[in-house]
């Protein structure tokens, strides 16, 4: 009897160590499963603060012209299938700057809640036909943020006139990229008397925004500039309005970058992009 009564005791020992390695096994898994990347949604992404943002602009080499045409023209479906990889880790949008820019062709903006998902895709996209025949001449990050000044809570009505504006125009074809860097003198002032200045820029900017989108990334210690500007428009002189607006308000002597580059380029499908080069 006392014979029988361990061998019971050893089997249910055993029972319960591999029930509870079974259980510790499947922690993991469950875990992987809850943490699965959910598909990047464009609204949603676009709206959020604590978003990486990644642009790089991209000068095709001479020797572009000079890889077979057949492989030229794959480029795009290739370019395409790299970013259906990665759609569940960035959002991929890609301008076309040749005809407009000198030292560009074309240019990314990465949008990732992760930075470095952002670079694993440009790195592969540098494996790609294309993205071995271009040459990087520009790399501008940052990332999003809760409005800083124009604040319900600071600014109750410039924030309520930012908050209605809606763009009415018709959709957007091109798209402008301006980073923008602030001397010592504006860091050092107080945040009520940034906020004053903030004020006064944000006043004439109000009336194109029924023309013009607008996205602000920060860059401060990320990147050798302060902000990034990234603007969307159908209207290139109601553009070109809103920045001589911008460039009359005293908040301008702050500056010791603005552009130096700035991108211009029209907004396609990045497999059309892609088509376009390859002509």
């Amino acid at each position: 009897m006392k014979s029988t009564s361990i061998g019971r005791f050893q089997l249910s020992l055993t029972a319960a160590v591999i029930g509870a390695t079974l259980s510790m096994l499947a922690l993991p898994t469950a875990a992987q499963q809850a943490m699965q990347p959910m598909a990047i949604e464009r609204a949603t992404i676009l709206s959020k603060p604590g978003v990486f943002g990644v642009f790089t602009m991209f000068k095709l080499r001479p020797d572009w012209n000079k890889v077979p045409t057949a492989e030229r023209k794959g480029a795009a479906d290739e370019v395409k299938k790299l970013i259906e990889k990665h759609k569940d880790n960035v959002l991929v949008d890609l301008y076309l700057t040749r005809g407009l820019e000198t030292n560009s062709d074309f240019f990314f903006r990465i949008n990732a809640y992760d930075l470095e998902k952002a670079q694993a895709f440009m790195r592969e996209f540098r494996s790609t036909t294309i993205g071995k025949n271009a040459d990087v001449f520009e790399t501008l990050v940052g990332v999003t943020k809760p409005l800083n000044y124009i604040s319900k809570d600071k600014s109750p009505a410039l924030n309520a006139g930012l908050s209605s504006a809606t763009y009415s125009g018709p959709a957007p074809r091109y798209v402008i990229v301006i980073p923008v860097k602030k001397n010592a003198e504006w860091w050092n002032m107080s945040p009520e008397d940034r906020l004053k200045e903030m004020e006064v820029h944000t006043t004439p900017t109000l009336a194109y925004l029924v023309n013009v989108k607008r996205k602000l990334y920060h860059s401060t210690g990320l990147d050798d500039t302060d902000f990034i500007t990234y603007f969307e428009t159908d209207d290139l002189t109601a553009f070109n309005n809103l920045m001589l607006s911008l460039a009359q308000v005293k908040e301008n002597k702050f500056h010791v970058r603005w552009g130096n580059p700035t991108t211009l380029g029209t907004i396609h499908s990045p497999e059309d992009v892609v088509k376009a080069l390859a002509e």
